[in-house]
């Protein structure tokens, strides 16, 4: 089984997520989704106005004695996160009001470029029922690479195919976890706190790929370790409470991955711009080399500065196939043909190997890599 320091991938480890992160590798995560205590100082029982008790975040996992204390906790679990994650990652802490101010001080104290901050609005939020207030109908969300120089996976265009073609923007409507969702256990809740999925999917969706190592440094219910799993993704969740490493397992074990082919990012991917000079320069084409046309009918030869000959016509390999073709424009990439071995082979598939030899790839990396003037 595949490790990553002393813990298998894929697998929710109960501990101390500080003394736990202490021993990953340096710059070995590619994602991390962080769900702290909210330290929320509530003070005694919440009624409804029927009188029922309201089932509220009280569990001592989220008590603090102090505003000091909790900043050092984070300050702890923060400096362990930024060490694990590489340069190329990025983090997501969500918090409320009581936290997410003090948690987004610390990690710019700490060398986190802030990018976004995104407002998960609920769709169906708790009232107050004292009615002392505004309705909390939200949470925050703050998405940071490693350092202002970081470059970051972002699926910028499949997020906006996936908003009906708009841009997404930073307030996400999204309900709370409830329904068949909600995980319980002797017809009580599992966790106080469990996130819905959809915010989950979301954010792995968006901002990691396929095989990616996504860290979870409070499990909870598991359901970042879920949802990478069904995205394809490597996960790794830590969790103090024996209770909700059962539960996630569990969760676990009831998931089926999605099929890699469904899970690529095809309209991210587009032809690097590769000239077919560059082709000739390298060798891929010789000058003086005939192209042929996919039927074999019509060949043209290949001239030093990247022309065709084509009878008494010389011109770029688009405008000739474009006049054998009667159109006004053509792409020749996917017209001309060499001979290799006796067998046609396509110059798109020689683009293809050129910049799989001096780009490591033959189509431009599916998550953009965005600076700070993005």
């Amino acid at each position: 089984m595949e490790k990553i320091g002393d813990f298998q991938i894929n697998s929710i480890v109960q501990g101390d997520c500080v003394e736990l992160l202490k021993k990953l590798p340096n710059n070995s995560v590619d994602l991390i989704f962080a769900d702290p205590p909210y330290n929320l100082q509530l003070n005694g029982e919440l009624f409804r106005p029927n009188q029922t008790k309201v089932d509220a975040v009280n569990d001592g996992w989220d008590k603090f004695d102090s505003f000091e204390s909790y900043d050092k906790f984070c300050l702890q679990w923060l400096s362990e996160c930024r060490r694990v994650l590489k340069s190329t990652g990025s983090i997501w802490v969500i918090g409320s009001y009581h936290n997410i101010f003090r948690i987004g001080k610390i990690m710019q104290d700490l060398g986190f470029w802030i990018l976004n901050d995104i407002i998960w609005i609920k769709t169906n939020p708790m009232p107050n029922f004292k009615g002392t207030r505004f309705n909390n109908a939200h949470e925050t969300l703050i998405w940071a690479s490693k350092s202002e120089k970081s470059s970051y996976t972002f699926h910028y265009k499949s997020m906006k195919t996936f908003n009906d073609d708009l841009q997404m923007r930073s307030d996400w409507y999204i309900p709370i976890c409830q329904g068949e969702e909600r995980i319980k256990v002797n017809g009580k809740k599992a966790h106080s706190t469990q996130k819905p999925e959809e915010l989950l999917f979301r954010i792995i969706l968006s901002t990691s790929n396929i095989n990616d190592l996504i860290l979870d440094p409070f499990s909870g219910s598991g359901t970042t370790a879920a949802v990478a799993k069904r995205l394809k993704r490597k996960f790794l969740g830590f969790e103090r409470e024996l209770f909700y490493v059962q539960v996630a397992n569990e969760r676990l074990n009831k998931i089926i991955p999605l099929a890699e082919p469904v899970l690529e990012y095809k309209i991210e991917r587009r032809k690097p711009k590769v000239p077919f000079g560059s082709l000739i320069e390298k060798g891929f084409v010789e000058i003086g080399e005939v192209l042929y046309s996919k039927n074999g009918l019509h060949q043209a030869v290949v001239l030093a500065d990247g022309s065709l000959q084509y009878g008494d016509l010389v011109a770029s390999i688009h405008k000739v196939s474009a006049f054998i073709l009667g159109k006004e424009n053509y792409n020749g990439w996917s017209f001309w043909y060499v001979k290799r071995n006796g067998i046609l082979q396509s110059i798109d598939d020689l683009r293809n190997l050129y910049s799989e030899k001096y780009f490591g790839t033959p189509f431009k990396i599916h998550s953009k890599t965005i600076s700070k003037t993005a």
